[in-house]
């Protein structure tokens, strides 16, 4: 049984907005679970945290697509896309609930930015999510020209790295979760680099 063609097959009966639609049930759940104490004594620092937790995932998900089809077979790259967008809405929601719910005000989150390592990086990976978000669609593809949108977009990979950092920081006491996330994005950058020399030496 080609169980790997079986897989593809099943992923190409399966359109990519999906992503999108379960990702925003998702988001909604998560913040009705806050709304009505089903997040616990603290829902706003526990909804920031799924959110934030979420979106660290999806960028994990969306770096592992390339390596995923060149090794094993398994052909996501039409989720890549919607995998990328849905994880900076998550990393969006994960600000705004920082930003609005949790501060509260302008002034303040100015003062975390500069005065908080662990915010400054996790500010720093929002920046750099922003022009990728921008960016996914095909007519900005067809405007920077392809070349250039992948060089643009090889920013996923220093953003999911400080989000992971940002994420270590954050949580109190040792915790073996965020350290999955950056020993994972680490290797990923090994594999991409191992394959760029390859490239050159050739």
């Amino acid at each position: 049984m080609d169980i790997v063609g079986n897989l593809n097959s099943a992923f190409r009966e399966i359109p990519a907005w999906t992503i999108y639609v379960v990702g925003a049930v998702w988001a909604s759940w998560l913040f009705y679970l806050g709304l009505t104490g089903g997040l616990g004594a603290e829902p706003i620092n526990a909804l920031e945290r799924e959110y934030g937790e979420v979106a660290l995932k999806l960028m994990v998900v969306g770096l592992v697509v390339t390596p995923l089809r060149k090794y094993t077979g398994v052909n996501l790259l039409k989720f890549r896309r919607a995998i990328g967008v849905t994880a900076f809405f998550f990393v969006l929601a994960h600000f705004s609930v920082w930003a609005v719910l949790d501060i509260g005000s302008l002034g303040r989150v100015w003062v975390d930015i500069l005065k908080r390592p662990y915010v400054t990086i996790g500010m720093a990976s929002f920046l750099m999510l922003i022009p990728l978000a921008i960016t996914s669609n095909n007519t900005m593809v067809k405007r920077l020209g392809a070349a250039s949108w992948r060089q643009l977009h090889k920013l996923t990979y220093p953003a999911a790295l400080l989000g992971a950092i940002h994420y270590i920081w954050l949580v109190k006491g040792f915790q073996i979760e965020p350290l999955v996330y950056l020993a994972i994005i680490l290797g990923l950058l090994a594999v991409r680099f191992k394959a760029s020399q390859r490239l050159r030496t050739a």
